[in-house]
């Protein structure tokens, strides 16, 4: 069009030339709104559909549980077609989808008297037994000390922390522990025969504690040790669970025949 415009002003083109060229322009130019206009169409349309890529990626992460930590699930609390209310009391929801643990903080609760509180300050070394694993003893210590007693009991919970886990050992099993003075050793942790110190005598020098074989008395030669608890530590060839006598008098000798009365 400025090309034509330049030759009409030379007088080289009739203006009817112009008029016609100039109306191409023009035509052209709106063809270049139309298709901007359609691009800003387009454009609103794509935003749209990101819009909606957000809210289905909301919505498919509302289909997933994230756990907040590691664990293992214990129990499936709901099925399909459950209500979950964690805040809600109403009859027919379920307050959780899932219960789960995470295994590497198993801990033991325990209670202990007010009476023996004191021994139980945190860091003291215990001794842990579990009545599903009563031959293995694990060692832990207190990590915590609920600051609240329980008045019908008269104990305070404490939590104790195993220092080393076991794969057998599992939630909500029961346990026994024993508050010690001091950590205990490999050699502290070894099983030891014991005997009531009443049921060793000494005779002729020997230090013995007679047998119940049968109906019989036998003597047993015997190396007393360490006393734990009331109980005094013993090396001879006894075996556990092995009857013995009592405070024998001494009419009761290695043979002499006996008969037990009562258990």
């Amino acid at each position: 069009m400025r090309r034509n415009e330049a030759l009409v002003a030379r007088g080289f083109v009739s203006p009817q030339a112009l008029d016609t060229v100039r109306t191409r322009a023009d035509v052209a130019q709106a063809a270049v709104g139309s298709a901007q206009a359609a691009i800003a169409t387009a454009q609103a349309a794509v935003a749209q559909s990101a819009a909606q890529v957000g809210v289905q990626r909301v919505n498919a992460d509302y289909t997933e549980i994230r756990a907040p930590s590691d664990g293992v699930v214990l129990v499936k609390n709901a099925n399909v077609g459950d209500i979950i209310t964690p805040f809600s009391s109403a009859a027919g929801t379920q307050g959780a989808v899932v219960t789960m643990a995470d295994m590497s903080t198993l801990e033991v609760e325990a209670d202990v008297s007010e009476s023996n509180l004191a021994k139980a300050a945190i860091g003291k070394p215990v001794e842990i037994t579990l009545d599903a694993l009563p031959d293995t003893r694990f060692r832990g210590a207190v990590v915590g000390i609920v600051p609240t007693v329980d008045r019908a009991k008269a104990t305070v919970m404490t939590k104790i922390r195993f220092d080393k886990l076991d794969p057998r050992i599992l939630p909500e099993m029961s346990a026994k522990v024993t508050i010690l003075s001091q950590a205990a050793t490999d050699a502290d942790q070894k099983a030891v025969l014991a005997v009531n110190p009443r049921a060793i005598v000494e005779r002729d020098g020997r230090k013995l504690v007679l047998r119940l074989k049968d109906d019989t008395v036998e003597a047993v030669d015997v190396v007393p040790g360490r006393k734990i608890g009331d109980n005094v530590e013993i090396a001879g060839a006894l075996q556990s669970g092995e009857r013995l006598v009592l405070s024998p008098s001494d009419k009761v000798q290695a043979g002499t025949r006996v008969t037990v009365t009562a258990k």
